[in-house]
């Protein structure tokens, strides 16, 4: 199917994609301020820049875009264009988040990854929800969590591959 967009309004919509401060990290910093937790922001000392670092928890938050770092879920859809770019762009930020994933474990640091699937779409989770398995995971003692539209996970943390979409290939 053909691109529904002329090239410069597809760079400019490309352009458009924030990095930080992005409508789903508002809500759940919302979420986490209106119930009493207290965070800092991209905190640049730590592996990966977390979203939310909450240091009275020893605890990182990252919400991940579902294109971006390739999760296994029906909002993934590799481009049709330039696919291989594409591809490898992907392949690389998943490499570096489990890279991150995994400095981040050394440091005791314990990691929360929530997924875009699960804030927005069909299927979204509940706020309320959302909230309880927040706050369920940081009184809890598990160093990884994910959260996608399924729920609340504790994978072992060899096992964080296994949300991120085959047709990457990552091994």
């Amino acid at each position: 199917m053909a691109d529904v967009h002329n090239k410069d309004q597809r760079r400019k919509n490309m352009r458009a994609i924030k990095s930080a401060d992005t409508s789903i990290e508002v809500r759940v910093r919302k979420m986490l301020w209106h119930a009493g937790y207290r965070y800092r922001l991209n905190v640049k000392s730590l592996p990966g820049t977390p979203d939310i670092y909450l240091p009275k928890y020893r605890a990182a938050i990252q919400i991940n875009g579902c294109l971006w770092h390739g999760h296994n879920c029906p909002q993934f859809v590799l481009p049709k264009t330039k696919t291989e770019f594409w591809k490898s762009k992907i392949t690389d930020n998943v490499k570096r988040d489990i890279k991150n994933a995994e400095t981040l474990q050394l440091q005791k640091i314990r990691l929360l990854v929530i997924w875009e699937c699960a804030l927005r779409g069909r299927g979204r989770l509940d706020e309320n929800y959302m909230l309880i398995l927040l706050e369920r995971w940081l009184s809890s003692e598990k160093t990884l969590a994910i959260v996608d539209k399924q729920g609340a996970k504790f994978p072992d943390p060899a096992n964080f591959i296994s949300q991120i979409n085959p047709a990457l290939a990552i091994h």
